[in-house]
């Protein structure tokens, strides 16, 4: 089927009119931290679950509340601690004695956004519990099974530096998170903005600028952006240079990657470079679009050998290697 490129660039330059808007809104409080304001807006049109990874005070929590404000969005903060229950995140059955019957008492997890604060700090229970609304989008409360609202995402953060009292996320949890933004400290010019606006008793207000349905709208629009053969090739090739990197031209990284990429990345490398494409009013994808997003879809999936970790090699530095080596597209 022909796809008339110029009709769907249009249509996805008027639709993405509103992201716009919602970046002035969400930078009345937030100053740079782009990548990380790119990254949750991208999540929201695809419904792909992020982790925020930063030292605290990089305003990952305000960024991730601001957006919520921004699109009139159901939004829950939940504080992960080693005491946390999975009924504390679900919720849980409640017998009422005037019907002599149990219940369900819904619990934070019932909203659009949820926030899991620090959340390598709870035990595996709980992240059984949340795992399974990231996945099944769906709670299982009793014997009965409950609808998450559309749309749904898990926004996690998390402080690279305390390992004490922590409990590292299972690799099947980290493949769930579309991306992991590794949040960096402000430039100098962005740090004395922040003293200037922040310095005050007085906070500004963010106005919701578009609602729920618009978000679900703009969300179709954004699946229906067009991907050439070309690009999906290149797609492809990226995560099997992560698997086989010798086939790729890469011996030189073969030992240092433990296990590669999964079929999810690869799914996620797709739908990360629509949204991204989308951001930028444009009705089809590049092999740009696809430089843009891909450390923040390989970096959590990639397991590195004793080997790389004994010589201090992270996953960012295989991410670009394979990059450098992968033919871009014409």
């Amino acid at each position: 089927m022909e796809v008339d490129i110029l009709a769907l660039n249009a249509a996805i330059k008027q639709e993405s009119q509103f992201i716009e808007r919602m970046k002035i809104e969400i930078n009345k409080v937030i100053v740079g931290q782009s990548e990380m304001v790119d990254g949750i807006l991208m999540g929201l049109l695809t419904g792909g679950h992020i982790l925020l990874e930063g030292v605290p005070g990089l305003a990952k929590t305000l960024t991730i509340s601001s957006v919520a404000q921004s699109i009139s969005l159901g939004f829950q903060r939940i504080q992960f601690t080693p005491d946390l229950l999975p009924t504390d995140l679900i919720g849980t059955m409640i017998f009422n004695p005037k019907s002599g019957e149990f219940a369900p008492k819904k619990g934070p997890v019932f909203t659009n956004i949820v926030l899991a604060d620090e959340i390598n700090r709870a035990p595996a229970k709980v992240q059984s519990a949340l795992l399974e609304a990231m996945a099944e989008k769906q709670v299982t409360i009793g014997e009965q099974s409950y609808k998450l609202e559309n749309p749904f995402l898990v926004l996690a953060t998390q402080n690279p530096l305390e390992q004490e009292g922590t409990y590292p996320l299972p690799e099947a949890q980290m493949d769930r998170f579309m991306f992991k933004i590794n949040v960096k400290y402000p430039t100098k010019g962005d740090e004395l903005e922040i003293l200037n606006r922040m310095g005050k008793n007085e906070k500004p207000k963010i106005n919701a600028v578009i609602t729920k349905e618009d978000l679900l709208r703009a969300s179709e629009k954004a699946d229906q952006i067009y991907v050439d053969q070309k690009i999906k090739n290149y797609i492809v090739d990226i995560v099997m240079a992560s698997r086989e990197p010798a086939k790729y031209g890469l011996g030189k990284i073969a030992n240092l990657i433990q296990v590669g990429a999964s079929p999810r990345a690869t799914i996620s490398l797709l739908r990360a470079a629509k949204a991204n494409a989308f951001l930028k009013g444009r009705g089809y994808v590049t092999a740009e679009d696809m430089k843009a997003i891909g450390y923040h879809v390989l970096r959590h999936r990639l397991i590195l050998s004793y080997e790389a970790e004994a010589e201090n090699i992270r996953t960012d530095d295989i991410i670009k290697d394979i990059f450098a080596q992968i033919e871009v597209p014409a």
